[in-house]
């Protein structure tokens, strides 16, 4: 039986750790970090894909404008990544998806081979919860099965869907360091941008 995997992009944060405007906005090798990301999840074979904003929306959405993904916005954004992931949780529902994979929007070095990768063990039952492991250490982003909807919206704070993955979560090796690579402060920038 064929499975519906949509494509949820966490853009929401403020990103306080990041010195000199929005992370998310910056073009450290000539496009918008965020526009990056959501590529990404375009060219990798997934249903369709949606962005959740919070923060700079308007920026964000401007950003992204162009590419074929929805977007969404997160009036509690302030209240943490898990705010955002419950967004997500709403329009996978709506669109009546049989898995979601939550991304971030601050991780633009992900290969879009890798979210094929995970969609090739999710589809081959390896698990209902499946993240990329680079060098044996979870990476992200993260596929999880309708089953864990409702844990999902759940969760409280920031730690996503972190709690879930490290209960019922199948690591699947990749190779490729971007799972591991998000840009939290300016010195995360390639080059220093």
């Amino acid at each position: 039986m064929a499975t519906t995997v949509g494509g949820v992009l966490l853009a929401a944060g403020r990103g306080t750790r990041f010195v000199g405007g929005n992370k998310l906005l910056v073009e450290p090798e000539g496009e918008p970090i965020v526009r990056r990301a959501a590529r990404t999840l375009l060219d990798a074979l997934l249903g369709e894909a949606v962005a959740v904003l919070g923060h700079d929306a308007e920026a964000v959405e401007s950003a992204l404008a162009g590419l074929d993904i929805a977007t969404l916005y997160n009036e509690n954004y302030d209240d943490g990544q898990s705010s955002s992931v419950a967004v997500g949780v709403t329009a996978a529902r709506e669109r009546d998806w049989d898995a979601a994979l939550f991304a971030l929007g601050d991780m633009p070095a992900v290969d879009s081979d890798t979210i094929e990768t995970l969609l090739g063990a999710y589809r081959a039952g390896a698990g209902s919860v499946v993240a990329p492991a680079y060098e044996g250490r979870r990476g992200n982003p993260v596929l999880f099965d309708s089953q864990h909807f409702d844990a999902l919206e759940d969760v409280t704070g920031d730690r996503g869907g972190r709690d879930i993955v490290e209960a019922v979560g199948t690591l699947v090796a990749v190779d490729d360091p971007g799972v591991r690579t998000d840009i939290d402060r300016r010195c995360d920038l390639p080059d220093h941008s």
